[in-house]
Order: structure tokens, then C-alpha cells, then sequence
């Protein structure tokens, strides 16, 4: 887990009844199985703690722009520019308050229904969320591509470009991961939780990993 510490984007709130509530931002790509389980925790320490989530878009196809992969995987993100330019591109139409509704849409296809039909996944999820369907062809078009590459810099520009998806920031911490399966929850979450913060809130602090044993588990 690769940990950056700043002051960007960090607020905190104060509810109605006085409770401190604190504002974390958290950049996914719907492509990503990894960042999938991290979104899953996420949801569920929203629910255990006083933290109030934006939802926002990194890119992987980005982030390799330039490196030498593997074709299959080269072919990968040619086509992985299609989900997250339509969350983009929604986001601009309708506001961040979309963004978490239409990627656990496209995330639930993808990832737990093992659909790698893109253009497919992105119909159905447009008309679950019931969004513009014309919002499809974003996925084809550049027109989105500054906004992208903006939201997914703030989020390199956090945590260095030597991590993927996804990537946390909360009260002036911003961490890459937590890398989990299966995804904590309840108070299992909320301990998840408490734990990254200390430890990616201390100043120095760089890196905690060790060999992935299982692969993503969607429950």
C-alpha cells in the first residue's frame, strides 16, 4: 500500500446533530477487479463510521498510455477507455450524484457477472441508472478525455504514478488500496478502515504489503 500525505481535498463535516463527519474521495476505473473489492469495503464503511464518500474516475487505460504490455492486455485497456468515459461523461450531464449508482451498475456486470461485453454493459447499466442512453457513445469519443485525465491526475498527483486503482484520500491522507478479498463488513470494516488511516496518516509511512493468496471474491 503505497501512501501519500496531503492536504488537498480534505474536509470535514459537521452533521446536524454535532458529530464531527469526515469527507473521503475515492477514484476507481469500473474496470478494475481489485479496485471492485475496495468500492464493495468502502460502501460498507460508509455505513460504520461518519465518513461521507465522492465517487470519482481514474483511468488504467491512462495510467499504462506509453508502457509495454502484454497484447491481451494492450487489448484490454484500448477497450477499457469505454466504461469510465461514459461515467465521465454522465457525471457532466448529471452530477457526481450519479457516479456511484452507475458504476455499481457496471461494476455488478463485469465483475460479478463476469460480462466483458462493454457496449453491453454500459447499455444496461444507463438504463438501470435510468440515464440518458445516447450517454453510450461517449464511450467511442475523446470529447470526455480532459475531465478524465483531470480526475485521475488529482489522484496520481496524491499517491505517485507507481500504483493503480483505487486510490483514497480523507483528511489530508490519501492512500492507494486497500487491496482485500473478500470485501470486510460491518464493524470489520469500520476496524479496516480505522487501521489505513493510522497507519497511512503516519508521516513516512510508504508501504505495508504482502503476497495475495485468493483473487477477488464477489459475494
Amino acid at each position: 500500500m503505497s501512501t501519500s500525505i496531503s492536504n488537498e481535498n480534505s474536509t470535514e463535516k459537521t452533521s446536524t446533530t454535532g458529530t464531527a463527519r469526515s469527507a473521503a474521495e475515492f477514484w476507481f476505473d469500473p474496470l478494475c477487479p481489485w479496485a471492485w473489492m475496495t468500492s464493495r469495503w468502502m460502501t460498507e464503511v460508509e455505513k460504520v463510521r461518519p465518513v461521507d464518500v465522492t465517487w470519482s474516475q481514474m483511468s488504467l487505460s491512462v495510467l499504462n498510455e506509453g508502457r509495454d504490455l502484454p497484447e491481451d492486455y494492450r487489448e484490454l485497456m484500448d477497450r477499457g477507455w469505454g466504461p469510465v468515459r461514459v461515467i465521465a461523461a454522465a457525471a457532466r450531464q448529471y452530477g457526481d450524484k450519479v457516479v456511484k449508482p452507475l458504476y455499481d451498475a457496471m461494476g455488478t456486470r463485469i465483475h460479478v457477472e463476469d460480462n466483458k461485453d462493454f457496449d453491453a454493459v454500459i447499455a444496461a447499466a444507463l438504463d438501470e441508472v435510468g440515464l440518458d442512453p445516447e450517454l453510450a457513445g461517449f464511450a467511442d469519443s475523446d470529447e470526455v478525455d480532459d475531465l478524465l485525465r483531470a480526475s485521475h491526475q488529482r489522484a496520481i498527483d496524491l499517491v505517485g504514478d507507481d500504483v493503480g486503482t483505487p486510490v483514497v484520500a480523507v483528511n489530508g491522507i490519501a492512500f492507494f488500496g486497500p487491496v482485500v478479498s473478500p470485501a470486510p463488513k460491518g464493524e470489520d470494516a469500520g476496524r479496516l478502515w480505522d487501521g489505513c488511516v493510522l497507519v497511512a496518516g503516519t508521516q513516512g509511512f510508504f508501504e505495508l504489503k504482502r503476497s495475495r493468496t485468493v483473487g477477488p471474491i464477489f459475494d
